[in-house]
């Protein structure tokens, strides 16, 4: 009987492992793109499911060579290789996995040389951010690569595992603690994981990149982003607020950029007067990972930044679902010299779309005056936790 109960709970846990297992909307196109004759490569930052992804992937073959290049050993492998060594490396394998393929020397060399020998071997590559991995590939492999890019999980995945339901009742927690795999798993522990992955992954990338001549000063400056989320950014105060000159300030937002940490929108300007032509704002890709740079999980009652939080996660979550869609989008926010404001403008094959986030639906948002006399045939919309839902189309 006791072995019985052992067997019972053991096979729970096998059951529970798996529930969890989040389907990616990224795998079917993924899969749709093998055999097509071009190396795949999947960029995201650290701890956000790659390889998970390259282990659902491996699952559905039998012959699969898997190399993980932050192993220094398995790095040497693709480091200076011929093309001789290459076809032999690949051999009749049906599927290659190269994991965190910034760590070789030359990548893109090696890439561009596998294409070339035109096998039937299907290649995929990943990185952890695109520092080194699509500025070392890019140009030497240039029409060679299917490019994806993977975020922390997303609403709409979450909703297709569960419920759309579900899922709202979940908002709250998403705004504050974001959408990392295992925070979304193990949420009982999400501060803890996402401290760790702020102070253990987020810098790993950054810090051992050679631009960064300053580490305190990158810290500072996130902590700075992080605070101004929503707002418009000017280099200038940054410079002035964290002493440092402004090529400086510049070049480290670029490579918070390239790691995936955030992400900038430019103001929408054309030569109107009245419009700001050089503004910018500055959101976070996962909310969580920008509460936990300033240490801060309160619940929203207790919070006054809770408008920002819902602007930065419906904005974030919108390039996710755009990424999916394969839509070809510009992202721009509008503001006059006489403050008349809008948070977010698309831009899709010369149609301008203009959206308002509203956490409170009872607050009525409406397209200024001077946006609609510019631009008389945008459509406009307002975004609220009664209808982003289908703003996303997860309903």
């Amino acid at each position: 009987m006791f072995a019985y109960i052992k067997f019972c709970l053991y096979l729970c846990g096998i059951i529970s492992k798996y529930a969890i297992m989040i389907t990616r909307d990224i795998l079917q196109p993924i899969q749709q793109d093998f055999g097509k004759g071009k190396i795949i490569v999947i960029l995201g930052p650290r701890q956000t499911g790659k390889t998970t992804l390259l282990d659902q992937l491996a699952s559905q073959y039998e012959d699969v060579y898997r190399l993980n290049c932050d192993d220094y050993d398995d790095a040497l492998v693709l480091t200076h290789r011929s093309s001789t060594e290459l076809r032999q490396l690949l051999g009749s394998h049906q599927l290659v996995l190269i994991d965190e393929a910034q760590r070789v020397e030359d990548i893109g060399l090696t890439l561009k040389m596998m294409t070339d020998l035109k096998t039937a071997v299907q290649v995929v590559v990943t990185g952890s951010s695109s520092l080194d991995l699509a500025n070392k590939i890019n140009e030497p492999a240039t029409g060679r690569l299917f490019e994806y890019k993977m975020y922390p999980l997303s609403t709409h995945e979450l909703a297709a595992h569960t419920d759309s339901r579900s899922e709202r009742r979940l908002l709250q927690t998403r705004m504050i603690y974001g959408y990392y795999p295992e925070v979304v798993t193990r949420s009982d522990d999400a501060k803890r994981l996402l401290s760790s992955i702020v102070n253990s992954y987020l810098y790993r990338d950054l810090l051992g990149f050679n631009g960064i001549k300053r580490p305190e000063l990158l810290q500072k400056l996130v902590r700075a982003l992080a605070l101004q989320v929503g707002s418009e950014v000017s280099y200038n105060e940054l410079s002035r607020l964290l002493d440092a000159d402004r090529g400086t300030i510049e070049s480290y937002i670029r490579l918070l950029e390239q790691c995936f940490v955030i992400f900038r929108l430019p103001s929408l300007s054309r030569n109107e007067r009245n419009e700001i032509k050089k503004g910018r704002k500055i959101y976070f890709y996962d909310n969580g990972v920008r509460n936990a740079l300033l240490n801060n999980f309160a619940p929203l009652e207790l919070r006054n930044d809770t408008g920002a939080l819902w602007e930065n996660l419906m904005i974030s979550e919108r390039i996710k679902r755009n990424a999916l869609a394969g839509r070809y989008v510009q992202l721009y926010f509008w503001r006059t010299v006489s403050q008349q404001e809008i948070d977010l403008i698309e831009e899709e094959d010369g149609r301008l779309d203009a959206f308002e986030f509203k956490w409170n639906p009872a607050k009525k948002a409406k397209l200024p005056s001077a946006f609609r006399t510019v631009y008389p045939e945008a459509g406009f919309e307002c975004i609220t936790p009664e209808n982003y839902m289908d703003w996303l189309k997860c309903d």
